[in-house]
């Protein structure tokens, strides 16, 4: 045979195939309904378990796997199709459609607005991008903007969550446990740390270097350069800028930016000093409000599945099943238990689309615990 003749083949086995595919999804919505008019599950687990291991054994040895990959796949495709039958609307659906409806159009100009930290701060400029004319209010830690959100002090929240040379900022998504929020924006900043230190200061004379500790980590090999000098984390890269500024020694220096430099009246011994030059901080913006705004194609989540063996890769064969990518997928331990985590999950998928309504009213169904955090548009 010719390589043509395997193509037609293939092109003829392809089309059974597809004619099969879709009679036993016809067949699903007969039992779809079968079971909304019962009042039973979609999930029946023994049977769905009954139903592998028999077509694996039906697999020649060599194909058993393979054959097992795709009815995993099928089965999937099968739950999602009966849902759409028999599945009402979650309440975080619900709200979403309520948000769609009632949030404004444009982005607020202006707004109070809490980031952590002291003027000059990263969170300041991140704020400043999403806001024409923010009134900032400046927290110690970044459980005080979760707090201010909670409490009604202020609008929105500005808060870093991730940095492309150091990963995640812990804290905060330990904290996303604790507190009830909404992202409604994000942004990603490109960052550029500065050693600054007082007019005159030389960098042979430095002993010890403050900073945030996320920017310490991410001039780890800059910061070789200083082995006699004592290393610092402060909770704020401005905050460090400031005390060095109103410091009495002439020892010391600050990883901050420039910009910070200039705001406490400190020479920059040396810019940019950062490990990668491709540096970016993801910075989110929170509400206590569900607001979803035009262009809102990214949802985070947070969930808890079960002990049982497969409970996460049911959940990510559903969103596989409707076409929705995971940009991030990150686990955090719960502190109050042993060894139980809590998955924190970016997905790419427009709002207003039926696959991300689908998964919306699944999730509950699927996990232990499940947090909507919001769907929003990144600049």
């Amino acid at each position: 045979m010719s390589m043509d003749d395997y193509r037609k083949k293939i092109d003829a086995i392809d089309e059974e195939i597809v004619k099969k595919l879709e009679e036993r999804m016809r067949t699903v919505e007969n039992i779809a309904r079968y079971k909304k008019d019962n009042e039973l599950p979609v999930l029946d687990a023994l049977r769905e378990r009954e139903k592998i291991e028999k077509i694996t054994d039906l697999a020649a040895d060599d194909m058993a796997s393979y054959t097992r990959i795709l009815y995993n796949t099928i089965i999937e495709m099968s739950k999602d199709h009966q849902r759409k039958i028999t599945q009402k609307e979650t309440s975080d659906v619900q709200a979403i459609k309520k948000a769609l409806e009632e949030t404004p159009k444009v982005f607020p100009a202006r707004a109070t607005v809490a980031c952590q930290g002291v003027a000059g701060a990263y969170s300041q400029e991140a704020c400043e991008r999403l806001f024409k004319m923010p009134k900032i209010m400046y927290m110690k830690n970044f459980n005080g903007v979760f707090a201010a959100i909670d409490k009604g002090l202020c609008q929105y929240g500005i808060l870093p969550v991730e940095n492309s040379t150091a990963g995640s900022v812990n804290q905060i998504y330990d904290l996303m446990m604790k507190y009830n929020f909404y992202i409604v924006k994000s942004v990603k900043l490109k960052v550029d740390h500065s050693l600054l230190a007082k007019k005159g200061v030389k960098k042979e004379d430095i002993r010890e270097i403050f900073s945030h500790e996320q920017a310490i980590m991410q001039c780890d090999d800059y910061l070789k350069h200083f082995p006699h000098a004592k290393i610092t984390i402060c909770e704020n890269t401005a905050e460090a800028a400031k005390m060095v500024a109103e410091s009495d020694r002439t020892d010391i220096a600050a990883l901050a930016s420039y910009e910070c430099g200039k705001l406490y009246g400190l020479g920059c011994l040396e810019e940019a000093v950062q490990d990668n030059g491709n540096n970016y901080t993801r910075f989110i913006c929170i509400s206590k409000k569900l607001e979803i705004y035009p262009g809102a194609d990214k949802t985070s989540l947070m969930l808890v599945v079960s002990h049982q063996p497969g409970s996460l890769y049911n959940v990510l064969a559903r969103f596989n099943a409707l076409g929705i990518q995971i940009f991030k997928l990150e686990s955090r331990p719960i502190p109050s238990r042993d060894f139980d985590y809590m998955f924190y999950f970016d997905i790419e998928s427009e709002v207003y689309s039926e696959e991300f309504v689908r998964l919306m009213n699944q999730l509950e169904e699927l996990t232990e615990e499940f947090k909507y955090l919001g769907s929003y548009m990144e600049i």
